[in-house]
């Protein structure tokens, strides 16, 4: 049940959050936003909400049920051969009834009761994975808007340098020290940058629709990620988180619980071969019924049985149904299993190989400046090539961009692996929340 109870954590950290019109700009601000005006989020509920009434819909049928009769009507009779008395006149008769039956025994009805739970407890667990997948899709769409971002002042950058460069060839062959080629090769590589420029702006507003579709509010100033240590799985133990996803995953818990109403469903309709008992009580008021002016009081009790000996084959026909259905949520149950499984160690593997992954890329973007200070160098004093230069600005270029995407990567990863080990919760948000670096304004 720890899914559950994760479930019940982001419900309450998001209530305890006071709900606002203006965009905030941090995760959990994010996070509670998108809990409050997700569709997806509140059909969910909602399907929950009507699942809840297959309970007292299937108890029902165990309760007492209360009916009442009424009827008046106008009659003309003609009534001769009975004894010594010829009737012929129009009258008026009416008459009461209230009827009350009881189920003393029926297995299908127990069953359906059965049902109803395992239903329910199905449609709570599609309920806390929207929650969890709502979370995983905040993140990581928050984390895509700063990432895009980072992207574009890297592609502004290049194109300041790369101008500089274009200037110095320009400025080398107004003196006659340069050559045509490389001024032609730098305007190429300036035009490039714009066009790469162009692209980072529009990732930056892609990214911002897609936090905005999930937050419906507008896109204000998001607070930064800050530098942080990298961390891996914790526990660092394959084995370990995919026990965990097995045991905590709410996709597993809405398949078993399918799984569970696919058996009962075999038993309901077993059962229809059971006998059925019911007690039952009448009390009815009549007048003018059959004849004018006689009235008649009457009580009952009975105890009524009934058993089906042949249904045209109905029962064993919907038996063998749900018999092929509760095999097919057997392997319904082992394929989310074995998709939980391989999400988990992909998801693990993935944050480990993070850690490596923003490492190499720090150090790469190091050397990149490195080598573009030296080439710089170099070309002042004449022994390296504007050629040289502009390979070496763009390689630095490069660096950075994929450190900006390792760099976010990281930090998706954590949650990612959470996610799909079904674990998920409010404590994993404001952990990555606390990386964020406040603005002076909150």
């Amino acid at each position: 049940m720890h899914a559950h109870r994760s479930a019940l954590s982001l419900l309450a950290a998001a209530l305890l959050l006071s709900s606002s019109s203006a965009w905030a700009e941090n995760l959990i601000d994010a996070y509670q936003q998108a809990y409050h005006t997700d569709p997806v989020l509140a059909q969910a509920r909602a399907e929950l909400a009507a699942q809840m009434q297959d309970k007292p819909l299937a108890r029902s049928a165990l309760l007492p049920h209360v009916g009442v009769g009424a009827a008046v009507g106008f009659n003309t009779a003609d009534i001769t051969g009975f004894g010594n008395i010829d009737i012929n006149r129009a009258y008026l008769s009416d008459s009461y009834s209230v009827n009350i039956t009881q189920s003393v025994f029926n297995g299908q009805a127990w069953t359906a009761l059965k049902q109803a739970d395992s239903r329910i407890q199905a449609s709570a667990a599609g309920l806390t994975y929207t929650e969890q997948q709502l979370a995983l899709q905040v993140a990581t769409a928050y984390f895509g808007v700063l990432e895009a971002q980072a992207q574009e002042r890297v592609a502004q950058k290049q194109k300041s340098l790369l101008e500089s460069i274009y200037q110095q060839t320009e400025a080398t062959l107004k003196i006659g020290t340069g050559d045509i080629i490389a001024v032609r090769e730098a305007q190429a590589r300036v035009d490039a940058a714009e066009a790469d420029l162009i692209k980072a702006s529009n990732g930056v507003a892609i990214a911002e629709k897609q936090l905005q579709r999930l937050t419906h509010h507008p896109i204000g100033v998001l607070e930064p990620l800050g530098h942080y240590r990298a961390l891996g799985p914790q526990p660092d133990d394959m084995q370990s988180w995919v026990h965990s996803a097995v045991q905590d995953q709410p996709l597993m818990h809405q398949a078993q619980a399918q799984l569970h109403t696919a058996q009962q469903e075999v038993q309901y309709h077993q059962r229809a071969r059971w006998p059925v008992v019911n007690l039952q009580g009448v009390a009815q008021h009549a007048l003018g019924n059959p004849f004018p002016g006689l009235v008649m009081n009457q009580a009952g009790v009975s105890l009524n049985l009934s058993v089906p000996l042949y249904e045209g084959g109905n029962i064993s026909a919907s038996v063998q149904k749900a018999q092929a259905q509760t095999v097919a949520s057997v392997d319904h149950v082992a394929n989310v299993r074995d998709d939980v499984t391989l999400n988990t160690q992909t998801a693990f593997l993935n944050l480990k190989n993070s850690v490596a992954q923003l490492k190499a890329a720090k150090e790469t973007v190091d050397s990149a400046k490195l080598s573009l200070e030296g080439t710089r160098k170099g070309y002042e004093v004449g022994t390296r090539s504007i050629i040289d230069l502009l390979h070496t600005a763009t390689d630095y270029v490069r660096a950075e961009q994929d450190y900006n995407v390792a760099f976010y990567n990281q930090v998706i990863a954590r949650v990612q692996l959470k996610a799909a080990s079904g674990q998920i919760n409010m404590a994993d948000l404001q952990a990555i929340n606390a990386l964020l670096i406040k603005s002076a304004s909150s």
